[in-house]
């Protein structure tokens, strides 16, 4: 690793540093969401109201140093609030199209399933060829663009379930859970974690955050780092506790994952510790339930510690 790249990548741990000012004792979860950024994936978080789901997307658009807009999903957004509308004015007796919040490189996407069906499939071509068709019109999107969303448990009042084709948009979904004690005490005596977000920084450019995406891919992958993914895969389709397996999109985002945690702990090569780091987070909202119809991240657990590591 030459030096402009170690430079590089100490930024990046400067931002990891930050983020765990923020969100306090979560730092492997921290370090799964700057892979998915890494890997240039959108980020899904789950939990409950109150854990920092939206304190902790806030922080790490800031932190990426890229421009970024919060729009609140409710029951009555519609797609046009999300994607822009085309307005007739008179003086030049023309339509001129007014885009919407999704023109940015961070869209920070609150709640995303408290919003209807129709205004989340607004999002699918965005989410995965970073642009939009409007008034039969294509447009592109900023670049480098993300999806970073959070979303309440699907049992609370009001969520509307994400349809198994945008999930599949999603490289990660992670969960906060509740923090230990003590971090529970360090955040209770503490200033208010607004008060600090307020005060936060971008730790790196948006060159050099493009610059550490293009390093990820020159990650090797020796051939039975390759078959051990395709096992992987190949289970999570095989197992009949599932309705169906991982898709050929999966299978690259879990590639490209592995190769981004590599690349965080400075090495050149993918190792299965890397794999099993990334794979339950990769797979675990893919894989839905035969029997309760829902996705389980223990069932990917489970099934990964059941392939053999090569």
């Amino acid at each position: 690793m030459n030096l402009e790249n170690r430079e590089v990548l100490q930024c990046v741990h400067q931002a990891e540093q930050q983020l765990n000012q923020i969100i306090l004792g979560k730092q492997a979860t921290l370090q799964l969401a700057l892979i998915c950024i890494l890997a240039r994936g959108h980020l899904l978080l789950e939990d409950i109201p109150g854990v920092g789901k939206t304190t902790m997307a806030h922080a790490l658009a800031t932190i990426l140093g890229l421009q970024f807009v919060r729009i609140q999903f409710t029951s009555d957004l519609l797609p046009a609030d999300l994607l822009g509308v085309s307005v007739y004015e008179r003086n030049t007796d023309a339509f001129r199209f007014h885009p919407g919040p999704i023109f940015t490189q961070v869209l920070l996407a609150d709640e995303i399933n408290r919003a209807t069906p129709k205004t989340q499939s607004a999002l699918l071509e965005a989410m995965a060829e970073q642009q939009v068709t409007i008034d039969g019109q294509t447009r592109l999107l900023p670049h480098p663009f993300f999806v970073i969303a959070t979303q309440n448990p699907q049992a609370q009042i009001g969520t509307f379930e994400l349809p198994e084709s945008q999930l599949d948009r999603f490289l990660l979904r992670l969960e906060l859970g509740y923090p230990d004690t003590k971090a529970e005490r360090t955040l209770l005596q503490g200033i208010s974690r607004q008060d600090v977000l307020a005060q936060l920084k971008p730790a790196l450019s948006a060159d050099q955050l493009q610059q550490a995406q293009n390093e990820v891919k020159t990650i090797k992958l020796a051939e039975p780092l390759l078959d051990y993914i395709q096992a992987l895969v190949a289970a999570t389709r095989e197992d009949q506790r599932f309705s169906y397996g991982l898709s050929p999109r999966a299978a690259l985002g879990l590639v490209q994952a592995c190769k981004a945690s590599a690349w965080l702990e400075a090495r050149s090569m993918v190792i299965p510790e890397d794999v099993q780091r990334v794979f339950p987070s990769v797979a675990g909202h893919r894989l839905i339930s035969r029997q309760s119809g829902r996705s389980d991240p223990r069932l990917a657990e489970q099934l990964m510690r059941a392939v053999a590591i090569p």
